[in-house]
């Protein structure tokens, strides 16, 4: 799309009153960010695109207008609720941010670049939330291809596991979502090879067969996803009527029964009719999924400890003659070699912790390990006291050598360091990942 004919479309789509006034009433309560368009740029495109400084908010109409004057071409708001958003700004801590906190929605993000198969994903997480008896949420085009479905936050009940629920992010959501995800795959995987074969979808995705299937069986999160990795704090999502900039339509509302035969032009700027996105639930009105989300979660713990330690112990056996004297960049998995290039937040005592237990784990001995934290922490944001590294390292040398924490465990994703790449599909410890290119080098 011309850049120019986006700041048109923009410009007079915003100046509708019903669209200011949906955007400011989600704006209650949240972060917002604007998003801009470079000046000088001719196309639209990714790298055109400037984010607004954060935090930011939005609370009233010459707020609003102001954006648009400045050239604001879309509005991104976070899941989580804020007594003040602008305080984040001095927030540096785990406890100050659920202190600031009041809460957070649940927003279920279906994202891929093949509308159909997005349209059959969220018609089979709309069937899963009646399943578990919920009937207010909400459903919207995200503007492009995919979708978000949201649960307010009211739905849940105040405490779960002795946890003010409040809190319990972005653990909560993320358990949720993982939950849905796993408990429609088979079903999303029949009825996307109802409408393409196997050999359709390889030619129009370049993926290999081998890449579109797990096992034997279709994967179908090989060509959509429903997000998780991304579900962290402070996350933000497109903004119910917000303008998607790559296809110029509205990420509106929709009702679940119009899902089927939803086509693109309802979202066209012109036509588009103004609605609430997430709808008013009954009090703990999700708290059955909840539940259910977190007894599933335990059991795949417990699944994927035993998995873990199998898949460890049968590269082991392959290597045991092998000495590894430092963490060369070409064995690391994602998350090690973000956690090497120094935390840029908070996190750095986790990170430390991650770091030696993966580093003990895989056979660097004590001084190369002294050598590479010391050397880590002068990249962090701001270093650790040394004494305390000194402490945790002489700590974890008359400790008996574990694996670091599995995969599904949140450490990787609340520390923002989990990035899969084709082979964490494969692993379910950053260990073994190593341990497998040792063994393919070998």
């Amino acid at each position: 799309m011309e850049a120019e004919k986006l700041r048109k479309i923009a410009l007079n789509y915003y100046k509708r009153k019903s669209v200011q006034n949906i955007i400011i009433e989600q704006a209650k309560n949240r972060e917002v960010v604007p998003v801009y368009l470079k000046k000088g740029e001719e196309k639209v495109s990714k790298e055109a695109l400037i984010v607004g400084k954060r935090p930011d908010t939005i609370e009233y109409a010459a707020d609003f207008l102001s954006y648009i004057e400045k050239g604001a071409t879309s509005f991104h708001i976070s899941e989580e609720l804020w007594k003040d958003p602008m305080k984040l700004s001095n927030i540096q801590t785990e406890q100050q941010m659920n202190e600031l906190r009041i809460g957070w929605d649940l927003i279920i993000d279906i994202d891929t670049p093949y509308f159909e198969y997005g349209k059959i994903a969220a018609m089979l997480v709309v069937e899963a939330l009646h399943l578990h008896n919920i009937e207010n949420f909400g459903i919207k085009f995200s503007g492009r291809k995919g979708w978000h479905i949201g649960i307010a936050f009211e739905a849940f009940p105040k405490k779960i596991q002795n946890i003010e629920i409040k809190n319990f992010f972005p653990q909560g959501p993320r358990i949720v979502s993982s939950y849905i995800k796993e408990i429609i795959r088979k079903s999303l995987a029949e009825r996307i090879l109802e409408i393409s074969t196997l050999k359709e979808i390889s030619a129009s995705t370049g993926k290999s067969i081998e890449e579109l299937t797990r096992g034997k069986a279709f994967d179908p999160y090989a060509v959509l996803e429903i997000d998780t990795v991304l579900i962290a704090p402070r996350h933000l999502y497109r903004a119910a009527y917000s303008l998607n900039e790559m296809s110029g339509l509205v990420s509106c509302v929709i009702k679940p029964e119009q899902l089927k035969v939803f086509r693109m032009s309802w979202a066209f700027p012109q036509d588009v009719l103004v609605r609430p996105f997430l709808k008013t639930p009954d009090e703990n009105e999700a708290a059955q999924l909840l539940l259910q989300a977190l007894d599933w979660n335990t059991r795949q713990k417990e699944k994927i400890e035993k998995q873990a330690e199998k898949e460890i112990r049968k590269e082991r056996e392959i290597l045991k003659n092998i000495k590894i004297y430092d963490l060369k960049e070409e064995i690391l998995p994602p998350c090690m070699k973000k956690i090497i290039e120094g935390m840029k937040y908070d996190g750095r005592k986790r990170a430390l912790f991650l770091l030696i237990t993966f580093s003990r784990a895989l056979g660097i001995n004590h001084e190369e390990l002294c050598k590479t934290i010391e050397e880590w922490n002068k990249k962090n944001y701001k270093p650790l006291r040394e004494s305390y590294i000194k402490s945790q390292l002489s700590w974890f040398k008359k400790q008996e050598i574990r694996a670091p924490p599995n995969c599904i465990q949140d450490y990787y994703k609340d520390l923002n360091i989990c990035e899969p790449d084709e082979l964490c599909r494969k692993i379910k410890n950053p260990l073994t990942y190593s341990l497998k290119k040792l063994v393919r080098k070998r």
